[in-house]
């Protein structure tokens, strides 16, 4: 079972539904939504009240194409916001950075999960970070970095599941060596990160090839550029895309599933579940009741 300092991710569910806040002008889809902390406070007790299970708030773009923020910029755009919600909802707050100055501050106001897209490799001071704390962390693949990480993605043998998982187990083990216990480690193949639409496609469809590690782990498919190319449709139209995406992922043994959509995507996967658990009983909290199992 996840359970933060803040408790448990998810009560009621065995796949946990997590809030996207982003605090950005310039995300690909709500950039400049919530950049007044007074209108990210207030969506981010909406998505509670539509039944989200924690909330992610990020200070950065990392769309395709985005440039890098300075450390003092994303905790002027983080801080205010997290320092509110934290004293209001009860759920599990994570906060989207790969800056050790960044977490460490977020975690310091209480956020429970650092959610990092480069799974430590960005900041060496990172994982000393997360070690020396009571925080979780979420270790995504991406290939290359957000400005050129969607440069025709290729894989060795066309094979992303492989390379994927391979990566992933091995920082999940460099993490453990930094001191961080293995119940805290959170794993996300990074949908749309260095990846073409056929490599994500694939990651979903087989990933219970990550689930087989033994760590929880989350997907982000939420009205991204794949369910646009698939769809044919811009951000503003791939709600039902990326539920078809997020059903896929909890049949497939997703732990958490983060996304814009909370109250829809609440409603997608308790449908989602229901069906896994008609088809196999064994399976029905397997995702998040179960403890640890390890590598």
């Amino acid at each position: 079972m996840i359970v933060t300092r803040s408790g448990p991710l998810r009560a009621d569910r065995a796949v946990a539904v997590m809030g996207i806040l982003n605090l950005t002008p310039d995300s690909f889809f709500d950039g400049g939504w919530y950049t007044e902390p007074e209108r990210a406070i207030a969506r981010g007790e909406e998505m509670v009240a539509e039944g989200a299970d924690a909330l992610d708030l990020g200070g950065e773009s990392t769309r395709p194409g985005a440039s890098p923020v300075q450390a003092e910029e994303e905790l002027r755009r983080v801080l205010p916001t997290l320092r509110r919600l934290r004293a209001l909802v009860q759920v599990p707050i994570s906060v989207d950075t790969y800056k050790a100055r960044v977490a460490r501050a977020a975690i310091g106001e209480g956020a429970d999960i650092i959610n990092d897209i480069s799974a430590g490799r960005l900041d060496p001071e990172m994982l000393a970070v997360v070690a020396g704390s009571d925080a979780h962390i979420v270790l995504m693949h991406m290939q290359g970095t957000p400005a050129d990480m969607q440069v025709s993605p290729t894989y060795p043998r066309d094979d992303v599941v492989t390379a994927v998982v391979e990566f992933l187990s091995e920082r999940a083990t460099a993490v453990q060596a930094a001191g961080v216990a293995p119940e805290r480690i959170i794993l996300d193949p990074g949908i749309g990160f260095g990846k073409s639409t056929a490599h994500n496609l694939a990651l979903i469809s087989r990933l219970d090839a990550l689930v087989a590690l033994g760590y929880p782990v989350m997907v982000g498919p939420s009205r991204k550029r794949f369910v646009g190319e698939i769809t044919g449709s811009g951000p503003e139209n791939r709600l039902e895309g990326t539920a078809a995406a997020v059903a896929l992922a909890v049949d497939r043994g997703s732990a958490i599933v983060r996304v814009h959509d909370v109250a829809a995507m609440v409603r997608v996967v308790r449908v989602a579940e229901a069906c896994r658990r008609a088809r196999d009983p064994e399976l029905s909290r397997s995702q998040q009741g179960a403890p640890y199992a390890g590598r």
